[in-house]
């Protein structure tokens, strides 16, 4: 009798402390999963019979919705801060620029985490893009960004708005650069500041500038370590094009040039990039720099010049 009365006590107690521990246990994991505040997450169980799967589907929506409505409310905001990020795949290119309203919210990780995604989305848009016996350039501007949908099957649009709402600041896809190259060309890229660590191409950079450069070998001996350097010169230097020695001559002040192949090597000044060059076996196809901030300013330029 006493044993039975035991096991009628003893039984549901357990069965509650088991139930308990199983809900502490998906809140946990559902946190952990999607990131969201134990509040959200404890009502996105409470509201789907602790349902993991249908609790996390709705908290997405849920955030994606909140992320739409910051989105809308904050757009006009000015944008001139934000970040440039490069990445190299393979014979495939993009430089990508994501502006947002302060420079704290640059250093954000939520913020950075997308532009590291807008930059794989770049590459990834490139894989279906026509290939080209010399070269293809492909210059995307705000609307086409905000287009190009991921594996995820939501738009970089979407995503902008999720990580708008997450960073409580107005953001926005400024413009991307890719380049497709062929077997004959080669591609790398250079951000500035640069990345205190060693990091491959093919991992996304960012930093306050960025260039991506075209490059054939002109010889076995060539020197594809110099091809980086120049990446890092025109982040320095500015050039407004390669230059062609038929057709443009050297201008008499030389912080005034602006072809690259006359311009003083950044790493060695006495000697012109075209100079080294010709001693690396190295050709330069194209070439693209961006500057966090500059078409914003350009752009507010050509308003005032219009007005």
């Amino acid at each position: 009798m006493l044993l039975s009365r035991l096991t009628r006590f003893i039984g549901p107690s357990t069965s509650v402390r088991l139930y308990a521990t199983a809900e502490k246990s998906t809140l946990a994991t559902l946190r952990k999963k999607t990131g969201y505040t134990f509040a959200n997450c404890k009502k996105a169980l409470e509201l789907h019979n602790n349902d993991l799967g249908k609790a996390e589907q709705w908290l997405k929506e849920q955030a994606q919705a909140m992320g739409w409505s910051k989105a809308t409310k904050l757009e006009g905001r000015n944008t001139t801060q934000g970040l440039i990020a490069v990445l190299v795949k393979n014979n495939i290119g993009a430089m990508v620029e994501v502006n947002c309203e302060t420079d704290f919210v640059a250093r954000n990780q939520s913020f950075q985490q997308f532009v590291q995604t807008a930059s794989a989305a770049c590459v990834k848009y490139m894989e279906q893009v026509e290939d080209d016996a010399n070269l293809t350039k492909v210059g995307l501007n705000s609307e086409a960004l905000r287009q190009i949908v991921l594996d995820d099957g939501k738009s970089l649009g979407d995503h902008l708005a999720l990580m708008i709402g997450t960073v409580g600041e107005n953001a926005s896809l400024s413009r991307a650069i890719c380049f497709k190259a062929p077997e004959s060309v080669n591609l790398t890229a250079y951000v500035h500041p640069a990345p205190t660590e060693e990091v491959s191409l093919d991992t996304p950079q960012y930093g306050k500038y960025g260039s991506i450069l075209a490059f054939r070998n002109t010889s076995p001996d060539s020197n594809g370590e110099v091809a980086k350097k120049i990446c890092q010169h025109v982040v320095g230097m500015k050039p407004n094009k390669i230059g062609d020695k038929n057709q443009d001559e050297p201008v008499k002040d030389k912080d005034d040039e602006t072809c690259l192949i006359y311009q003083e090597y950044l790493v060695d000044p006495e000697y012109t990039v075209g100079e080294v060059l010709v001693a690396n076996n190295l050709e330069v196809v194209d070439f693209q720099r961006f500057e966090c901030g500059e078409k914003a300013k350009a752009d507010e330029e050509n308003v005032r010049a219009v007005n």
